[in-house]
């Protein structure tokens, strides 16, 4: 698959079709403006993204204004500006046509669905959300898609795919504009399929508005978040937005916990539910048939004697739910079971490489090692489990925690490992701009309050973390480090220094002789 080197954020259409200022202005209830009716071929939100050509969406932020760039953007070649009251009076007098409309960020979505015409054309549309898994049932999508022979793209956490150009991600769901020229570029690109995934940060912060998808997923829903949703509940609803019938057509929802059962309640719009327990009464019932390090087979069984035997090449019986859902979700499109069906037996299974989640990176010698991208106390539940189901031997853990992130959860994932781990060696992360000694301290209070007896260590540098778990392993265990996945780069203070624990967990192996 051909590698891209500029960012996903950097994506737009290669034939824009322009759009009329004057239509723009009718677009946003605009009678009256100063200028020429100029042509408009795309949209920006930073002064750095302006091409010639743009509308300029000047957007208050946190600290400053985005009006603050608008001479910027307009001498990189914006046209009009689009911004509020004060975004209009801080302009100035810049040269283009400034348009005042109430709340600039809420139209970004629907004026770049409009600039970019993906208001009327896009590939099909699969949207996932869920606090755990979305990235995973995202590649598992598109995976069974390709299968099938169809061209997809992906947006993810890991990265942004159009057929087979890569491109490197940015946040987990970019801004609206990017978002639409992302879909546009796709449509040049006879993408038949698209899956994207979609944060709640993403749905409270406009950023999917004007994308209409045909499938939604939901994958489970737990503690995270908590440093910019004021509870639980309030996350929960910001995610549940995407079941909505202005944002979706229909919706899949994993009924394993209380809150699957809650969606499938308060959706707006028709779902059909998947769950690995029979008592919930799912539409779909998952079924694992067999568990190994690298891979979870599993029955699928659904409505009018529908019933699929597949696998999965992850490690986990969550694994096999989200291979689960994937497959749900691209029945509910309209593709036919039997062609799924027939897909999944022809190819052994669904054949899909999920970057740095729950990854083996170690070989036929020596301990199993998985990096894996989980973050919060129910990921490292689920994944500890899996991993006591296939390890002989004792279960090692390293991980830290986010800086400059929600606190609360520190405690939970400090006593989940020490409850699913024999040995946890807690290690920094991101501390950013925090003190790391206090994000480790937090993770070890916890940790020693679970009084398991397992064997609890600090060791700050995460090179040293993983060379010391590597010299406490043996043949037969497996050791997990949690948090850094697919990541190459560590934030510490301001800085962002390069690191990829992949690379580095494969260099400390061949060191100890293991590889």
């Amino acid at each position: 698959m051909a590698s891209v080197g500029a960012s996903a954020e950097s994506i737009r259409p290669e034939h824009p079709r322009p759009r009329q200022l004057s239509a723009l202005a009718s677009l946003l209830g605009i009678d009256e403006y100063s200028g020429a009716d100029v042509e408009i071929g795309g949209v920006a939100a930073g002064s750095a993204d302006v091409r010639p050509g743009d509308v300029f969406f000047a957007l208050p932020g946190a600290k400053t204004h985005g009006a603050a760039h608008a001479q910027k953007a307009v001498d990189a070649g914006a046209v009009v500006i689009v911004s509020d009251v004060v975004g209009a009076q801080q302009s100035g007098e810049v040269g283009v046509p400034v348009l005042v409309v109430d709340d600039p960020r809420s139209l970004l979505g629907p004026v770049s669905a409009w600039v970019y015409h993906t208001d009327h054309t896009t590939p099909e549309l699969y949207g996932v959300t869920g606090t755990n898994g979305k990235t995973t049932v995202a590649y598992l999508v598109c995976a069974l898609l390709e299968q099938m022979g169809l061209r997809t793209g992906l947006s993810s956490t890991s990265e942004r795919r159009i057929g087979d150009e890569v491109f490197e991600s940015g946040l987990t769901t970019p801004e609206a504009n990017h978002v639409h020229a992302l879909i546009a570029r796709m449509n040049e690109a006879d993408v038949r399929a698209a899956v994207l995934e979609v944060s709640a940060h993403a749905l409270s912060r406009h950023r999917v508005d004007g994308v209409h998808f045909d499938v939604v997923g939901f994958t489970n829903f737990s503690h995270d978040h908590l440093d910019d949703y004021g509870s639980l509940d309030e996350y929960f609803a910001a995610k549940a937005q995407l079941f909505d019938p202005d944002r979706a057509t229909r919706g899949v929802v994993v009924l394993d916990s209380h809150w699957g059962r809650r969606l499938e309640q308060e959706s707006r719009i028709p779902v059909v539910t998947v769950s690995a327990d029979p008592s919930t009464s799912p539409t779909w019932s998952v079924t694992v048939t067999e568990r190994t390090p690298i891979s979870t087979g599993f029955v699928l069984t659904g409505p009018q004697g529908h019933t699929v035997e597949s696998s999965v090449p992850m490690v986990g019986d969550f694994s096999a739910l989200n291979a689960a859902l994937a497959v749900v979700m691209v029945v509910e499109a309209g593709h036919s079971f039997d062609l799924v069906a027939h897909t999944l037996e022809r190819d052994g299974g669904l054949r899909v490489f999920v970057p740095g989640r729950t990854e083996l990176v170690s070989g036929d010698h020596g301990p199993m090692f998985f990096v894996d991208y989980g973050h919060t106390p129910e990921a490292f539940a689920h994944t500890l489990a899996a991993l006591r189901e296939v390890t002989q031997g004792r279960i090692l853990m390293v991980f830290g925690a986010d800086g400059d992130r929600d606190t609360t959860k520190r405690a939970d994932m400090g006593a989940i490992a020490a409850r699913g781990a024999d040995v946890v060696i807690v290690t920094d992360f991101h501390p950013r701009t925090e003190n790391p000694h206090d994000i480790r301290a937090a993770l070890l209070a916890g940790a020693h309050a679970a009084t398991t007896g397992a064997d609890i260590r600090e060791v700050a540098d995460p090179r040293l973390a993983v060379r010391e778990a590597i010299a406490l392993a043996s043949q037969g265990d497996a050791i997990l480090y949690a948090g850094p996945g697919h990541e190459d780069y560590r934030d510490v203070g301001t800085e962002r220094i390069a690191y990829s624990a992949r690379e580095d967990v494969r260099l400390a192996l061949a060191e100890a002789g293991w590889l």
